[in-house]
């Protein structure tokens, strides 16, 4: 039997954070109401092979989801999904999004003066093994320019969503890379205590990268207890 792991909750960011400017219009200005939850809620595509037949099968390798290659530093991307005691959680959809290796997003609502690549998007989705593990290849992104002041940049990283046994149950967060000069700078990383950021931090693993190919980099979602992953509440 492994010790209790409360939640802790100081490690999580905060609705409002003042730094994180647009923070200030979406936090709730009032106290939330109590809903109660329907199945709706409480139920989903839970069970061995229920997210692939609802969302298409796995696209975890973002370099060949078009005709031609795509242009940037080829990384993988990898690790586990585990609960407060380090158990491995199966069955579970990843989602990956993230701007391309020139800084931008292949949306329309990304004006940012930098090119785009046809042959790549930056979304992915895999499904966790019975391990709890999952695997993404893609390319490294790139820093890019942000409306939070007169010169901000948000520093390299990648947005992932876990959805687990009920749509309730969806946690977001997002994966910074090691040693990047911008991530003490950036708003949004900073929201989580200073003491709790290195858990949003990816690291690189030789053993795992391939030679002549690409770096690989590890993380871990942790969904409760004390070590939790911090997540966008």
């Amino acid at each position: 039997m492994k010790p209790f792991a409360p939640e802790e909750k100081a490690a999580q960011p905060p609705s409002l954070f003042p730094d994180f400017r647009s923070s200030v219009t979406r936090a709730p200005a009032s106290a939330p109401l109590k809903i109660p939850q329907t199945l709706t809620e409480t139920t989903g595509p839970a069970g061995n092979g229920i997210w692939e037949r609802l969302m298409g099968g796995n696209a975890t390798d973002l370099t060949k989801q078009y005709k031609g290659e795509p242009l940037g530093e080829r990384i993988i991307v990898s690790g586990r999904v585990l609960d407060e005691n380090t158990r491995p959680v199966p069955n579970t959809m990843v989602e990956l999004v993230q701007a391309n290796p020139s800084g931008r997003y292949a949306h329309n609502y990304d004006q940012h003066d930098a090119p785009l690549d046809p042959n790549f998007t930056g979304v992915g989705r895999c499904i966790t093994d019975a391990e709890g593990r999952y695997r993404f290849i893609t390319l490294k992104p790139a820093a890019y320019p942000w409306a939070n002041g007169p010169n901000t940049w948000r520093p390299a990283h990648i947005h992932f969503s876990i959805a687990g046994p009920a749509f309730a149950t969806r946690l977001v967060t997002q994966m910074y890379f090691p040693g990047d000069p911008l991530f003490p700078l950036d708003a949004i990383a900073c929201a989580v205590p200073e003491w709790a950021r290195d858990r949003i931090v990816c690291r690189f693993d030789l053993e795992t990268t391939m030679p002549y190919w690409a770096l690989s980099y590890l993380f871990d979602f942790v969904l409760r207890g004390r070590d939790a992953t911090p997540m966008e509440n």
